[in-house]
């Protein structure tokens, strides 16, 4: 079991097509395929990532939101190389009237120097972009306590 490493994401979706325009307008991502469920009608999918390398699946077969005090996926995090890059991407998803969970970028802890932003995605699913570096002068909500913790 040491090989293992993290693979891609898959996510329920309620609108395929609004998700395919926040992950690739707003994220960037790429669409790498796509299709229908061939057994049950109005099910779609989609491969998304970067240089033919998936990193998020998405699949049309939720019929609710994010549920946020259900079990499962807590929030999914994609880390660039510069704070900088974070905030290149608040002003983009700022720009959009994406909701966030807290206002500009913040330390993922008080002492921390990695932080980033959390925002929801338009089935309300909690998304962070973050760098391991660079927010040691950003404010941490959440004290010592991950920020990305209990939203």
């Amino acid at each position: 079991m040491a090989e293992l490493r993290s693979g891609h994401v898959g996510l329920n979706v309620t609108d395929i097509d609004r998700s395919l325009d926040f992950y690739t307008y707003t994220l960037g991502l790429e669409v790498i395929s796509d299709g229908t469920g061939a057994e049950e009608p109005g099910h779609r999918f989609a491969f998304l990532g970067r240089d033919g390398k998936v990193m998020l699946t998405l699949w049309q077969q939720a019929v609710e939101g994010y549920a946020p005090g259900g079990a499962g996926l807590h929030h999914l995090a994609f880390e660039v190389d510069t704070i900088e890059k974070v905030r290149s991407a608040e002003k983009l998803l700022v720009n959009r009237g994406v909701p966030f969970d807290y206002e500009g970028v913040v330390a993922h802890s008080e002492g921390s120097s990695s932080g980033g932003i959390f925002f929801h995605d338009p089935d309300g699913t909690r998304l962070e972009i973050f760098a391991s570096s660079g927010a040691e002068d950003a404010p941490a909500p959440s004290g010592t306590e991950p920020t990305c913790g209990f939203f």
